[in-house]
């Protein structure tokens, strides 16, 4: 019984059969290679027909290379993909062969296996359809082998044979580069996002089609600039600090957190303007590097809010509501995502009404805000995905809050307040540099014509501070004053003997630990460097203590 063979002369292989008959099937148990054949009429019937293509996957934002492999045996018609696929991947077996067929192709009959391999990595999402389609045609010759294992293929096809993008292409395109891979197909949506990685042959592709061409030698290279110039303007969604009158100790506190990259806790009643200071922070703060943009850039993507544009050039301010969730906040879920402490990586995270929040997701934000960093441990495996951000907060003074404020009349007994304040334990708290209590703003200032200073003459102060870090710190693998380890603080933050004898009667009357001596060593240092002065004085360090000096707010009389 006659069975239909494909010939492609351009590939120097022999006709290979396109469909197989189960009843003329002989098995062998160890055939050789395709090239054995290279001078024979026809392949013979029963031969284990194999394949390889190659994708990337993806362990929290860092991309990985798999390898897609397939095999075609004699029997009855099956197809099944291991390698710890997810349920998006085990569906792609349906999509896969109905973009085959409605693309033109041939599907290859018998019994199909894909292996995705590392086979103990769990794989998720759709992004592997493309490679698995490729792998496919290759088993009968409808895709040169040889030419096929020179790409690195990405995509989720449609039944009609279209590409769609997929998220997080950014850190699977870095993966398969630093993997040695030159030649990437991806989908066209997603052009933009790859474009971003050097030295690499991108052949942007809109259908499986497409992606055949090009593996055929009929596809055109695409590529765009990598990444635009700094800019150092401002980023007008954010406001401007000249819209905020009055507050000039906010101001201050807010110009030194920017400065040196520490966390800040507002403190005030309803209407002082907390929020409008918190969202003002991301104008004063230096422009992002391109090491900085590209990581931030990678965060989003791998979460999906990465817009068109392509590489983020602002620096992220996330603003979530008290009622968040922890994994919303840290990430996790059933198929690990960031959180918004990893949304805010280089930029702000600010949490308004911080006692509101639920105390088991504000209380697991103390190793990130130490580390930098914040690992997810789930059966399909642990994930770690960066978490450097600026932590501003902001908090009443008691529920009502009105605590110590002439406007009203304070509603709270020392009972609620104490409870009130116990939502944020004392780890926590020291691991907030700069603890500040403001005021409303009286009628007078509001009134004030006089204009006030406008964000960019803070942030040209903030980045003449920031170039004296990074230069101090430029052989230390650390960029701020708020990210010196404990292990450095004394040999980057020297006191003189004045303001060392200040620190040790503050110490003596405050009761600091030993975190929060730190720390108020750190503030000292930007305060200097704000100043320009390389020697931490009494003065810099009086300032520092004063960011600290916040009593028990339930002590205090109203």
């Amino acid at each position: 019984m006659p069975y239909k063979t494909v010939s492609f002369p351009k590939s120097g292989m022999a006709p290979y059969p396109q469909t197989f008959v189960p009843a003329l099937c002989i098995l062998w148990r160890n055939p050789p290679l395709p090239h054995a054949f290279e001078d024979a009429d026809e392949t013979p019937r029963g031969y284990y027909l194999l394949s390889l293509a190659f994708s990337a996957g993806m362990q929290g934002i860092e991309g990985y290379v798999v390898r897609v492999e397939a095999d075609s045996s004699p029997g009855t018609p099956a197809f099944a993909i291991i390698g710890l696929p997810d349920r998006a991947l085990g569906e792609a077996r349906d999509r896969v062969r109905a973009a085959i067929f409605n693309s033109g192709f041939g599907f290859p009959a018998g019994r199909l296996l894909i292996n995705l391999s590392p086979a103990d990595v769990r794989k998720e999402g759709p992004g592997f359809d493309l490679p698995i389609a490729l792998a496919l045609l290759a088993i009968d010759e409808q895709v040169d082998r040889l030419a096929l294992q020179s790409f690195a293929a990405f995509g989720e096809l449609a039944l009609d044979g279209t590409l769609r993008p997929v998220h997080g292409i950014l850190p699977m395109v870095l993966g398969a580069r630093n993997a040695g891979f030159a030649k990437l197909i991806v989908p066209a949506a997603n052009a933009d996002e790859a474009a971003l990685v050097d030295g690499i042959e991108l052949y942007p592709v809109d259908s499986l089609q497409t992606a055949v061409a090009v593996i055929l030698g009929n596809g055109g290279k695409w590529r765009t600039c990598t990444v635009a110039a700094n800019s150092t303007a401002a980023d007008a969604a954010h406001g401007d600090f000249a819209d905020v009158r009055g507050q000039h100790g906010a101001k201050r506190a807010l110009e030194i957190a920017a400065a040196g990259g520490h966390n800040v806790l507002f403190v005030g009643p309803p209407g002082c303007g907390k929020t409008m200071l918190a969202r003002r922070l991301p104008s004063i703060l230096p422009a992002m590097s391109n090491d900085e943009a590209l990581e931030v850039t990678k965060i989003y993507s791998v979460a999906g809010l990465l817009s068109s544009t392509g590489i983020m050039r602002s620096r992220p301010f996330r603003f979530p509501h008290h009622t968040i969730s922890q994994t919303a906040l840290v990430g996790g879920g059933s198929v690990a995502k960031p959180g918004e402490i990893s949304l805010a990586h280089h930029g702000v995270l600010f949490l308004d009404e911080l006692p509101e929040f639920n105390r088991s997701a504000i209380e697991v934000m103390r190793q990130p805000l130490e580390e930098g960093a914040v690992t997810i441990a789930r059966a399909a495996g642990t994930y770690t995905y960066p978490a450097r951000f600026m932590l501003v907060a902001s908090m009443n003074p008691c529920p009502c809050g009105y605590r110590g404020t002439r406007s009203a009349e304070c509603r709270c007994d020392d009972a609620a307040v104490a409870k009130y304040v116990a939502k944020l334990s004392g780890p926590l708290l020291d691991r907030i540099d700069l603890q500040v209590e403001i005021r409303r703003v009286p009628f007078e200032e509001m009134v004030r014509q006089e204009a006030a200073e406008s964000s960019a003459a803070v942030r040209a102060r903030v980045e003449e501070a920031r170039a004296l870090q990074l230069e101090r710190f430029k052989m230390s693998g650390f960029f701020c004053n708020a990210e010196i380890p404990p292990s450095a603080v004394r040999s980057h933050c020297r006191l003189d003997e004045g303001a060392m004898r200040l620190l040790a009667a503050a110490c003596a009357k405050r009761h600091f630990s030993a975190r929060a001596l730190d720390r108020i060593a750190r503030v000292a240092r930007t305060i200097a460097d704000l100043a320009s002065v390389k020697e931490i004085t009494s003065e810099h360090v009086a300032e520092a203590i004063q960011y600290r000096s916040l009593e028990r707010l339930d002590s205090r009389a109203a």
